[in-house]
């Protein structure tokens, strides 16, 4: 059987949709596979099954974060510059995590569905009137947009602005989000900074005078809470505060707004499913969302790092070997999931590997993601009797987000 693999690491390949073949075939032939990459660097070990993805992901004394979650090496200024909580292992990990996650916790999170539904509904009524239009610019984005905003305590007027940096930081190797694109610009005078960036200096910037406003006058939202020691007096220093305000809006908006688009983009390719909605019980539409969450595979990898020689898959591994968990794989993994390539609403058991499931770097955003998503799709469901494609989806050029950034629709109203 000829190899189907395309380049997995080019951002280009992704343009045209996730080569599920490229990984179904890693899956069942070489499933850690050491990858060349094209643009230099040293390479790495893919790894594609998820029995093996978990194992790397919940052995993090061995699979490493602390030298970078992207496929691009770092020297060690670099690595300190730009740490934020993902690019840390325990007990640091597990530090700066519980000075950050009350307001993200599930029972937090709970008592926010009045004010994501009341956003919901503001944002869908406004389309009224309207029967085409881009559910990514006019839905998508702005749901994740608006509750960021609200938990932060920032100004409406503000928002947009923000939006399009965080854009800029995650969608850096797509011209549509930035100048200063990875693979094709110079970025090297940025090399210090988030997403080797010069736009993260405008969030700092935006980040220390929120800050300064809460430290003179604690509000209650996000920011002030994070401003507060813990019961033995642990606080985050300014660095740490700013570089999680800076992943927070670069992924605490991008990474629903996707997942939200494909989503729908399921749902229009299945319409019986769609028509079920609005009788479904609360938790059959949770169960609705996680198979949108596996199905969409939003953040596609997390690279590690080897602390110690090991063996994976039946391969060697070495110290400092790069190794690169493919989320998007895992989720497609046929001998864990049965009839992967079928969206199932009811799919159960469903121990997807999205958002990092089942290991410490689960990400904080999950269950807010998973509230604002079952929401939404309660109001479209209230409000659009049909709802169709209206042009081609437009894809993130991205190896590391699966993202629909243009999804053109047109609705029926109820």
């Amino acid at each position: 059987m000829a190899s189907p693999l395309q380049d997995i690491t080019s951002h280009d390949t992704y343009v045209s949709g996730v080569p599920h073949e490229s990984f179904a075939y890693l899956r069942a032939n070489d499933p850690v596979h050491w990858t060349e990459e094209t643009d230099g660097g040293r390479g790495f070990w893919s790894v594609t099954r998820h029995a093996d993805v978990l194992m790397a992901s919940r052995t993090t004394e061995i699979f490493s974060s602390r030298l970078g979650i992207r496929l691009e090496d770092m020297d060690a200024e670099e690595t300190e510059a730009r740490r934020t909580l993902m690019e840390m292992d325990a007990p640091e990990h597990t530090r700066l995590r519980r000075l950050v996650s009350r307001p993200f916790a599930p029972k937090s999170v709970n008592a926010y569905e009045d004010a994501v539904r009341e956003i919901a509904v503001q944002i869908l009524d406004s389309l009224k009137g309207r029967d085409e239009f881009d559910f990514v610019r006019s839905v998508a984005r702005e749901l994740p947009m608006r509750m960021l905003g609200r938990l932060l305590g920032l100004p409406d007027d503000d928002l947009e602005w923000l939006v399009q940096r965080g854009d800029a930081l995650i969608g850096n190797t797509d011209s549509d989000f930035t100048d200063y694109v990875v693979d094709q610009v110079d970025t090297s005078d940025y090399r210090l900074l988030p997403f080797r960036s010069p736009v993260a200096l405008e969030i700092f910037e935006y980040a220390s005078q929120a800050l300064a406003e809460r430290r003179l006058v604690p509000t209650h939202d996000v920011l002030s809470a994070l401003l507060e020691p813990t019961a033995d007096g642990d606080t985050l220093d300014d660095l740490a505060l700013k570089n999680f305000f800076t992943l927070m809006v670069a992924a605490g908006n991008d990474t629903t707004r996707y997942s939200m688009t494909a989503g729908l983009l399921a749902l229009i390719e299945r319409p019986e499913i769609y028509e079920r909605i609005p009788s479904m019980t609360i938790e059959e539409r949770k169960s609705l969302v996680e198979e949108m969450l596996r199905w969409s595979s939003v953040t596609m990898h997390f690279r590690r790092t080897v602390t110690q020689d090991t063996e994976l898959g039946g391969r060697e591994l070495r110290a400092g070997d790069k190794v690169v968990l493919w989320f998007t794989s895992a989720n497609f993994d046929e001998s864990h999931f049965e009839s992967p390539d079928e969206f199932r609403a009811d799919r159960a058991p469903n121990d997807h590997v999205a958002f990092g499931l089942h290991s410490p770097h689960l990400c904080l955003g999950a269950h807010l993601a998973r509230l604002e998503m079952r929401v939404i799709f309660e109001e479209i469901v209230a409000r659009w009797s049909t709802v169709e494609l209206n042009g081609p989806p437009e894809r993130l050029r991205s190896n590391f987000i699966c993202g629909i950034k243009v999804l053109p629709v047109k609705v029926t109203w109820r």
